[in-house]
């Protein structure tokens, strides 16, 4: 009977490691897919229109289209779950992206401006020495602002759900199926014209990572196999990935860019009156 019992122990052993096998080989045991894909994050760096180790699935544009401020709401719940997950602000990463991509030029629109103006109060309070060339009319416009918001997910299913219906046969698959978790996200990215308030373009983003994190201790490997448990936290990874995915799409949309109309003169009144009213759709015109 003991022996019965090694027996049917060996061979669902056997069966787990197979199946870890074959999930190993379908492809990284983490890998960010932006988009669908499987995509690595935002790397390198940006001087000028110079970019550096970027992402080659990055768009380019051969020529910036404006200068650009980003600009994130730290008010509200998305920016509050970012911190939940020990993650920083979006915007030095976005930043880098924009810049790597040639599309606009970033102007600093954010904590750097008090620097900015630091530097300024020195210059009129006769601090500065001769030379210093702080003089008032420098500094660049943004043609447009960037908002960015992240909608968050996480879910159990997926190739755990399907795997845990096999537990009540084979429990070291029930330990496995246990420990695939697949996290998401959804990013936004809005561009507004400065000079008019116009939205100018909207892009979605979306990446997804999953998680064999309990592989490594399901089989109690030291140290985890190669198909192990990885040590960095996966949520900033996403982001960044997810929002590498909106970016593109934004670029696409905007390199294709043509002006709304309204009839009638855009912010003057619109195409649908009402009776009454003294705009040239309410007078009929």
């Amino acid at each position: 009977m003991e022996r019965s019992k090694q027996t049917s122990r060996a061979r669902d052993a056997t069966l787990g490691c197979a199946l870890l096998l074959a999930l190993a080989g379908a492809g990284p045991a983490h890998a960010q897919e932006m988009g669908g894909g499987s995509k690595g994050a935002v790397t390198g760096a940006a001087g000028g229109a110079t970019a550096e180790g970027a992402n080659s699935a990055l768009e380019r544009c051969d020529q910036a289209l404006g200068t650009i401020g980003v600009v994130e709401d730290q008010s509200a719940p998305w920016y509050h779950t970012l911190q939940s997950y020990k993650l920083g602000s979006t915007v030095p990463v976005l930043r880098m992206m924009i810049q790597q991509s040639n599309c606009f030029v970033v102007v600093e629109r954010g904590a750097a401006m008090r620097n900015m103006q630091m530097e300024r109060n020195l210059r009129d309070s006769g601090e500065m020495r001769a030379g210093s060339n702080m003089g008032p009319g420098q500094m660049v416009a943004a043609d447009y602002t960037m908002n960015p918001s992240i909608q968050f997910s996480q879910n159990t299913g997926g190739m755990g759900g399907g795997l845990a219906g096999l537990s009540r046969h084979l429990g070291v698959i029930g330990a496995i199926a246990g420990g695939i978790k697949t996290n998401e996200a959804s990013t936004t990215l809005i561009m507004i014209d400065n000079r008019s308030g116009v939205q100018l373009a909207a892009a979605e983003g979306t990446a997804k990572n999953t998680d064999f994190a309990l592989f490594g201790s399901t089989f109690g490997w030291a140290g985890g196999a190669a198909a192990g448990g990885y040590t960095s936290t996966p949520e900033g990874k996403i982001i960044i990935a997810a929002f590498a995915d909106s970016y593109n799409q934004l670029v696409k949309a905007v390199r294709n860019y043509r002006a709304q109309t309204v009839k009638g003169g855009l912010g003057t009144g619109g195409a649908l009156g009402v009776q009454g009213g003294s705009t040239p759709a309410s007078r009929g015109k």
